[in-house]
């Protein structure tokens, strides 16, 4: 085990030169922050300055370690982190409400306190871990501030922002601003992307020294060197985890922090003291068990110690962290639900035949320190010579989240990267003769109609056949232990989709027009006996019988969405013990337990609805690997094309003849009942039914297909990535679906008490009767609605006020906050205008070419897109890009340009994702496009994801069936 050596202090200041005076802010979240604050102040007081840290972390964690009368603490809390349930969950709607109570609310008040504290203590710069309030309070004392950290907050929050609602967005931007004051960044290993800052210094791990030799500890915890000693670290919040003497193998003694005086701990785990110096233990130990965080990850790095992780939920810093632990072989990642369970042995077995290889320095606090103390003694950085406006204008990416695209790397802030050729357009050529063969594979059934997307993923599998278990990614090595490649293996492939018209109407049986994109996700399924079956080895350490049918699933692309690659479950658990499936309330809450892990209900729940809708029962084990190249969070629904390729894969596997038009009923279902989404069914139809190059229209009532629509040779269509992260499953979205039903309802009752009072005048009664059985609303003309009841329905309502009043509001997928407030005359009425546009945009399309016609669609487009944000549905980036089209649109106005772009609206769910643009099929478009994107990212930092192009749905496709092939493929 190496030494860390206490490092030198810094040069001491000359005689004559006064002590500097650092006011050092430290985040409330957790003591990780705090802890290495100390490292960093303890050089800075050693060299003889004088640091006010103002923290609300306890007193001691400071002065345990300096006992000097140049360290002051001040006890405040300015910055609240974020708010856990547990030491796993993440409460995202608190953290941003008690950031709103702590650091928004009281803004004005907090300034001018300390302002004036910061001058009385005549401070001489500022440092900010990572507090942003206090890099605008240095700036309004005129006194220059530095941070010092491995990620911010707005970066963090930004996720966050998706459930709590677009109202919390401020928040961001103002974390972001307050951030722009900021001098310089001295930037951590392991970071996150930090647009908020321009200027940066990177330093090596901030690591406290080591107090005590490894067999000193061990002497006084009375351990033998023979027994092996694991550290159970989860941030002091292990409350309520029952540990057991079988969590551990024989030889293991487990030392737990965190402890409460109250836990009953078995003979074989040790509580350590609230004050235990945790350096030393870690060194002390042969491994660590516990979450990722700063603290953690760079203590065992340097200690060469091998880390047992478990993800969080919803915090961006891990991904990062965990990168740099992995690229260190240092790291062994362990499923929450077998650390709850107990089934410890095999990561403890693998993590003891790790050997750790991290060779950089760990004297970042010495490093800090220096810097901090140059930076306070007046030296200047040679800056980039960007004004704080421009920076802030390239820190609009914090209201936008990571692109998860496959294939990106994470250690690069992704919104400056491109893939594909330099538009952002994946590169596939559709024009590859199909073929019998593949490498490595024999196709048994059906044909890859030349699609390089899926020829490059049956290239994959081959690659996954021949490697075994030789490859550093663990998704890798998961999915090549996954299959029995000698046995027939099943593919099927399911597009995403561009909403060029129809969006958030569909739920209220609106016509719609989609789109099949290029992008696409494939499913590879393969059924075993159960006794046949490969069992990844936390797997086959939960099952004592092989005669249990269980389901295996490999997610590629885990690591850019922080969720676990891996997924895995007895299918037995999908069955009561009468026999009969589980309800869907029960499988949400099932994997609703971790949120790593809760992607796998979009592939496991296409099970739990063939058991449950057309009694299938699964005798066999079943494996399955997923892998899309849909990004995620983009409005280009990448959640249904994962069900509708799993569900066509199982069907096809278990010989099970479904049509294409149910393959996405049953999906749909899947999304609302066992992900809990409130999603209308259009995306899943046009995955499954749609045809490359053609609109897929179709009413929504529940699903009925009018048919195809050819795309006119003079009109193209281009999704546009805003980078703002959407999710369907936000309360932005599920709100206004509420308030349309609620708008419904209300209509329906204004229709009903003039039929009951008779009010209603004789020739038009059977109109207002058929309103008072209203089943869509869609069914109601403008014309109509405008007349009799747009005067009549409210702004809004709270959720509590229409429940007393009406009851319930009809909707199976949704329910109603009696808390909550809900606008209602938006959400009506944009179904019921948005079902009259698409049906004109419709006719259009077939019409007489002419410029008129094209002009006319793109009205309609911006019109859809004017009715999104009425409803609270759009977002600054989605704006940005449309009023970059109709920029461009003005240019056919000119005498000296030629405009060929005619109209875009924000796109499926809204709230963020993508921008569906509409213009002729022409080079001088595709020219424009592109000046769309280089405008998009000078303004804003981000280069946006071009969707161009189209490809088959699933049920055109159909499926592949393959088997392994030792021979070559025959010579053409």
């Amino acid at each position: 085990m190496p030494t860390l050596l206490q490092t030198a202090p810094m040069s001491e200041l000359e005689s004559s030169r006064s002590p500097l005076v650092f006011a050092y802010y430290v985040t409330g979240h957790g003591f990780g922050h705090a802890t290495r604050v100390v490292e960093v102040v303890r050089h800075l007081i050693s060299s003889g300055h004088r640091v006010h840290v103002v923290s609300a972390a306890p007193e001691f964690v400071f002065t345990t370690e300096i006992h000097s009368p140049n360290l002051f603490i001040r006890n405040v809390l300015l910055d609240s982190g974020s708010v856990q349930s547990d030491a796993l969950t993440v409460d995202r709607r608190a953290s941003l409400e008690k950031y709103c109570e702590i650091a928004v609310e009281p803004r004005d008040s907090i300034l001018a306190t300390e302002v004036e504290w910061l001058k009385s203590i005549k401070a001489n710069l500022v440092v900010s871990d990572v507090v942003p309030i206090a890099c605008r309070a240095a700036a309004n004392a005129g006194i220059r501030s530095v941070c010092v950290t491995n990620f911010s907050w707005d970066f963090i929050y930004a996720e966050y922002v998706m459930a709590a609602g677009h109202h919390h967005q401020s928040i961001v931007w103002q974390i972001a601003e307050d951030y722009s004051h900021c001098e310089f960044l001295i930037r951590l290993p392991g970071h996150c992307p930090m647009p908020a800052f321009h200027d940066v210094i990177d330093i090596p791990l901030v690591v406290r020294p080591l107090h005590k030799s490894r067999e000193e500890v061990r002497r006084e915890l009375g351990v033998p060197d023979n027994v092996k000693l694991l550290i159970f670290n989860f941030g002091g919040q292990p409350t309520g985890w029952k540990l057991k003497e079988e969590y551990l193998p024989a030889g293991w003694i487990c030392l737990v922090c965190g402890a409460s005086a109250k836990q009953e701990l078995p003979p074989n785990f040790i509580g350590l003291p609230k004050d235990v110096y945790t350096p030393d233990v870690i060194a002390a130990s042969d491994c660590m068990l516990g979450k990722i965080g700063y603290g953690t990850v760079s203590e065992a790095l340097a200690c060469k110690l091998p880390f047992i992780f478990v993800r969080r939920d919803y915090f961006n810093e891990e991904p990062f962290l965990r990168k740099m632990l992995e690229y260190y072989q240092g790291g062994v990642e362990m499923i929450r639900r077998d650390l709850l369970a107990g089934c410890w042995a095999p990561y403890l077995e693998r993590a003891v035949t790790l050997k750790p290889c991290y060779d950089g320095g760990i004297d970042g606090g010495e490093v800090a320190a220096k810097i901090l103390q140059d930076t306070a003694m007046g030296k200047k950085r040679s800056k980039l010579n960007i004004s704080g406006a421009r920076r802030l204008q390239d820190a609009i990416i914090l209201g936008f989240q990571l692109q998860r695209a496959p294939g990106r790397d994470l250690s690069v802030p992704e919104w400056y990267q491109v893939t594909g050729d330099e538009t952002g357009t994946p590169l596939i050529d559709q024009t590859q003769k199909s073929s019998k063969f593949v490498e490595g594979f024999e196709i048994l059934h059906g044909d890859h109609h030349g699609l390089i997307d899926t020829v490059s993923f049956l290239d994959s599998l081959a690659t996954l056949a021949k490697i075994g278990g030789h490859h550093q990614e663990r998704e890798h090595l998961a999915a090549a232990a996954l299959f029995n490649w000698e046995e027939d293996i099943v593919v099927a492939r399911a597009p995403g989709r561009l909403d060029v018209m129809g969006g958030i109407a569909d739920y209220s049986g609106s016509l719609v027009l989609l789109m099949p994109t290029r992008e696409a996700c494939h499913a590879a399924v393969q059924r075993n006996h159960p006794s046949k079956q490969k069992l990844w080895k936390h797997a086959e350490a939960r099952h004592h019988s092989r005669d249990t049918p269980i389901l295996e699933i490999v997610s590629f692309g885990s690591e850019l969405s922080n969720r676990g690659p891996t997924f895995d479950m007895d299918l037995s658990d999908f069955m009561e013990e009468d026999g009969k499936p589980i309800s869907y309330e029960k499988a949400y809450h099932y994997f609703s337990k971790d949120p790593s892990q809760k992607w796998a209900a979009y592939v496991a729940g296409t099970i739990l609805v063939l058991m449950r809708e057309m009694n299938v029962r699964f005798e066999d084990s079943i494996s399955i690997l997923v892998s899309s190249t849909v990004p995620e969070g983009k409005g280009v629904s990448s959640s249904a094309s994962v069900e509708v390729a799993t569900m066509s894969a199982i069907a096809a596997a278990h010989g099970l003849e479904i049509s294409p038009r149910d393959v996405a009923l049953l999906c749909q279902k899947v999304e609302n009942y066992v992900v809990g989404a409130p999603c209308g069914v259009m995306d899943q139809m046009a995955s499954a039914c749609g045809e490359a190059n053609k609109l897929l229209a179709m009413i929504c009532q529940p699903a009925e297909i009018l048919g195809l629509v050819e795309i006119p040779s003079h009109v193209r269509f281009w999704g546009i990535d805003s980078g703002i992260r959407h999710s369907v499953g936000g309360s932005d979205y599920g709100s206004v679906r509420i308030g349309a039903f609620i708008g419904k309802t209300m209509i329906r009752s204004f229709a009903s008490s003039e039929t009951n009072s008779g009010e209603a005048e004789e020739e038009s009664w059977e109109l207002v009767e058929y309103d008072a059985s209203l089943d869509y609303l869609c069914n109601l003309s403008p014309h109509r609605f405008q007349a009799l009841y747009a005067s009549k329905l409210p702004q809004s309502i709270t959720g509590e006020e229409f429940m007393e009043t009406y009851g319930d509001h009809g909707d199976s997928v949704t329910t109603i906050d009696r808390k909550g407030t809900y606008h209602i005359m938006a959400p009506t009425k944009h179904p019921i205008y948005e079902n009259f546009r698409v049906q004109a945009f419709k006719a259009l399309l077939t019409a007489t070419p002419s410029e008129e016609q094209v002009i006319g669609l793109g009205e309609l487009m911006y019109q859809c897109h004017n009715s999104y944000s009425a409803c609270g549905l759009g977002s600054d980036g989605t704006d940005r890009l449309v009023r970059l089209v109709q920029k461009m649109e003005k240019l056919k106005h000119s005498k000296t340009e030629n405009g060929t772009l005619y109209g875009a609206k924000i796109t499926g769910g809204g709230s963020g994702g993508t921008v569906c643009v509409i213009g002729r099929s022409s080079l001088r478009s595709s020219e424009q496009i592109l000046e769309i994107q280089r405008k998009y990212k000078e303004a804003t930092g981000f280069m946006p994801y071009v969707f161009e192009g189209s490809s088959p749905g699933a049920g055109k496709f159909g499926y592949l069936k393959i088997r392994k092939n030792s021979a070559p493929p025959p010579s053409t």
